[in-house]
């Protein structure tokens, strides 16, 4: 069983092929280009390196968010696209749960975050593979709920880096992924999606962005 994943929901792009718990090859980049330009030829090398077609791909797994609105569009675009035309299940997994992956064996509160600007992020809370919670909040908001934890905390994702300040001065017993476990993978995201359900429709696969869109924002208030 070959598995194709896909994370374009941030900066960072991560594709990957798996087979049968094997892992073929891996791209991962976290350079500022557009994935509508990058993400389709880098799955396409990464194919062709491998020695694989389109036909003999069994299953993709995609980052279904949250991130940046455009990124998440892409892959689940790509995703949905390929799944469609080669009859395939896709299975969506939360990009916030893909970068916490390095918190596997952490005894303590793994934390993934995505820097949501205004001081708000994205961000997911885990206790080994247990969600505590994943959501838009604010970081203080963020911090005194790991206080009423009372756990060390491994903090997960490049952003985590921009609120490093606060962390170590919040009194939070605090470690930080490495530089090569900053960002997210797309073999780790297989691993993931290999223990969910696929879409239940290709068709009625949606992002999961954790908040409104600004057009939805803009409406409701048109509409208030």
């Amino acid at each position: 069983m070959i598995w194709l994943g896909i994370d374009t929901s941030n900066t960072p792009l991560s594709v990957a092929l798996v087979e049968d718990g094997q892992l073929l090859i891996e791209h991962t980049d976290s350079f500022k280009t557009t994935h509508s330009v990058a993400a389709m030829p880098t799955i396409e090398r990464i194919m062709k390196e491998a020695g694989i077609t389109p036909d003999q791909l069994s299953a993709i797994a995609v980052a279904k968010g949250p991130g940046s609105y455009t990124g998440i569009r892409i892959g689940m675009t790509l995703a949905k696209t390929l799944g469609w035309s080669l009859n395939i299940p896709v299975y969506p997994v939360s990009s916030l749960a893909v970068l916490a992956t390095p918190g596997k064996w952490f005894d303590g509160l793994t934390v993934s975050v995505m820097d949501a600007r205004r001081q708000h992020v994205f961000a997911g809370v885990y206790d080994k593979q247990t969600v505590l919670t994943e959501a838009h909040r604010s970081f203080a908001d963020l911090l005194e709920f790991l206080h009423q934890q009372e756990r060390p905390v491994l903090w997960c994702g490049q952003d985590a880096k921009l609120f490093e300040e606060a962390i170590l001065a919040c009194g939070l017993v605090s470690y930080f992924a490495g530089v090569g476990e900053q960002l997210p993978r797309a073999s780790e995201l297989i691993s993931l999606a290999q223990k969910l359900e696929p879409a239940t429709s290709i068709h009625e696969l949606t992002p999961d962005y954790l908040r409104l869109t600004e057009a939805e924002v803009n409406w409701m208030k048109a509409n208030d």
